[in-house]
């Protein structure tokens, strides 16, 4: 199974190029294209489209034509505390279901199908279920897949946070989950349904409420709160609330439910590499209500090939950019064996030198944020570097996370609930630094190098998987 992970391989450019010829083509019994419906991708809470982009991957290497798979990126991510009342910088329930439904029309525009399939993240799976509900999307969706979804609630209570959009007892998930058709079940009809769960590992899928800062309250929400009745339910024994929508089990879920067949990689874990990659994405910042994802204008990034053993750059930036007005960075040519560092500096931010293993395949969603300003209790540090996983969060036992040769810190054992470790390092600027992750058979090593804490420089190792 060694030779199945995604972890980045040293290929020749030959090998690379027939492989990705060979999987080019749709799999046998697609038909092309025209079976093929264009996937728009739904990202959740807080999120970027960018953490669709190994499972965009995975789509191409099993023949999917790039241009049928689309990415939402939401304009203010986050949803408001209360979905009834305007809140700076963050989004209702009403306003991610009208921006998904402009979305989808664009993309059926564009490739003049007559119906997308649609798969979510959390967050994005309400939007999902509201537009198909209510935003006409019951006509212009086949399938709808939702991964971790709390579609009974992150808690059922009327009196905490009553009109929240993640309150099972609240307005809003209580007409969508009102029983419909003669079995009562909790989906509209006329489109497929899927759901992926955890079978206990879903941080907002707990009994009890130490996730959402109430240890020891009851949430009234049970492990299996992301089903629905008259979906097809599936569950992903062990995987986190982000792991079942983009962990590779879920894209082979996905796959079937969609195709009615098993992926034709050798294996879900299979990521076919490109010969020659282009890279390019976003470059977004933060608001009065967390993080957006609106063009960060006037911010500097500069990419660099660094050594993979090492971490030290390879000669020039290969892009120097100050972005503009759309947001905006790239392209990038580079290649599917050559590990980068990101050095992205806003005003009021870190400068931050984001260390990424070499990209397996052209990617236009590599949207970056900056790093916050180092906190007063970490500037004493001679370097800070953090590793962290987008795509999913860390679990003790379950996974081996090491960062600079120790185990990561501030990981607790039981449910994966953390994305990030901090290393607050004394001494050692300008030295590599590595972080370290195993998970079943997914592997993945980065090196980074120190920067100074002093001058304001952040080390972030980020996983691909």
């Amino acid at each position: 199974m060694q030779d199945l992970l995604i972890r980045r391989r040293t290929l020749a450019p030959l090998l690379a190029a027939v492989l990705l010829a060979a999987c080019a083509t749709p799999p046998a019994g697609t038909g092309g294209s025209d079976t093929q419906p264009p996937i728009v991708f739904v990202h959740g809470n807080g999120d970027t489209a960018a953490l669709w982009t190994t499972t965009l991957w995975r789509w191409q290497s099993n023949g999917w034509p790039r241009e049928r798979l689309h990415a939402v990126d939401f304009p203010y991510p986050s949803a408001r505390s209360d979905d009834t009342k305007p809140q700076e910088g963050r989004s209702s329930a009403d306003d991610q279901m009208r921006h998904l439904a402009a979305e989808v029309d664009q993309v059926l525009a564009a490739t003049g199908a007559v119906k997308v399939v649609l798969m979510g993240n959390s967050r994005g799976g309400n939007a999902i279920r509201h537009y198909i509900a209510n935003g006409g999307g019951s006509a212009k969706v086949s399938h709808a897949i939702l991964g971790g979804t709390p579609n009974h609630g992150v808690w059922a209570n009327p009196g905490f946070q009553p009109n929240s959009e993640f309150n099972g007892a609240g307005a809003f998930l209580s007409a969508l989950n009102a029983p419909k058709g003669p079995n009562g079940d909790e989906v509209t009809p006329g489109v497929k349904w899927m759901t992926l769960r955890s079978d206990n590992n879903d941080k907002f899928a707990q009994p009890d409420g130490v996730w959402i800062g109430a240890k020891g309250t009851p949430t009234n929400v049970s492990f299996d709160g992301p089903a629905l009745k008259g979906a097809e339910n599936v569950v992903l024994p062990g995987r986190d609330h982000r792991e079942v929508s983009y962990h590779p089990e879920a894209f082979a879920a996905a796959y079937r439910f969609v195709t009615g067949r098993a992926p034709t990689t050798s294996s879900a874990m299979h990521v076919v590499p490109e010969a020659r990659v282009t890279l390019s994405g976003k470059v977004s910042g933060y608001g009065p209500g967390g993080p957006t994802n609106l063009p960060l204008v006037g911010a500097k990034l500069a990419v660099y090939a660094v050594d993979a053993g090492t971490g030290a750059r390879r000669g020039a930036a290969l892009i120097d950019q100050t972005i503009a007005g759309d947001g905006r960075w790239g392209p990038l040519q580079t290649d599917s064996a050559t590990p980068l560092e990101f050095v992205l500096e806003a005003p009021g931010q870190a400068i931050a030198h984001i260390y990424r293993a070499p990209f397996a395949r052209s990617s236009d969603i590599v949207h970056l944020r900056p790093e916050r300003a180092i906190a007063d209790a970490d500037k004493d540090a001679a370097a800070l570097v953090t590793f962290v996983r987008p795509r999913a969060y860390f679990g003790l036992p379950r996974d081996t996370v090491q960062l600079d040769g120790q185990p990561a810190a501030g990981i607790p054992s039981g449910v994966a609930g953390v994305a990030s470790s901090k290393a607050k390092l004394k001494v050692g600027v300008g030295r590599p630094v590595v972080g370290e992750f195993r998970s079943g058979v997914i592997s993945e090593r980065i090196v980074g190098a120190t920067w100074p804490a002093k001058a304001g420089h952040v080390t972030v190792l980020e996983l691909h998987e």
